[in-house]
């Protein structure tokens, strides 16, 4: 089976830290995606978002877990799907680079489906979705940003 791969980009006038901090802590990541509820199973020695943390989200009828597998602030964060959907190797890396402006975000998630035949429907839903979840980052970061002096 193919390997199926998202990737979307956006860009906002917030700093590469102000998106990374809305990454960190996943209570609140319904806040600014479609993401019904956030919450952590298991929390990692290191803190909100680092590296082992086991996040669990709801959305309608589906709820994924999730481990953190990279939190190198402010630049790298990235996760790996444990249970939730059918779906094998799920990960997804969200890069964070600095710009004249702000920062371009890169949310890029890799995987295969289980079912063979069903993987360019999980990359169409998932890739509308993911849109919505990178948009909706940009966005609150900008909003949760300080003040330019």
């Amino acid at each position: 089976m193919a390997e199926q791969i998202i990737e979307i980009t956006r860009t906002s006038s917030a700093s590469p830290d102000d998106v990374f901090a809305l990454l960190l802590v996943a209570e609140r990541w319904p806040d600014w995606s479609p993401l019904g509820t956030g919450t952590v199973e298991l929390r990692a020695p290191q803190g909100p978002g680092a590296m082992g943390e086991i996040r669990v989200f709801r959305t309608g009828r589906y709820t994924s877990r999730e481990r953190v597998i990279v939190s190198d602030r402010p630049h790298h964060f990235a996760y790996e799907l444990l249970s939730g959907l059918p779906l094998r190797g799920y990960q997804a890396h969200v890069r964070i680079a600095p710009t004249a402006g702000g920062s371009a975000i890169t949310w890029r998630s890799t995987f295969h489906a289980k079912v063979p035949g069903t993987g360019w429907i999980f990359r169409r839903k998932l890739g509308s979705f993911i849109g919505d979840v990178v948009d909706g980052l940009a966005t609150a970061a900008e909003r949760t940003a300080p003040a330019s002096s």
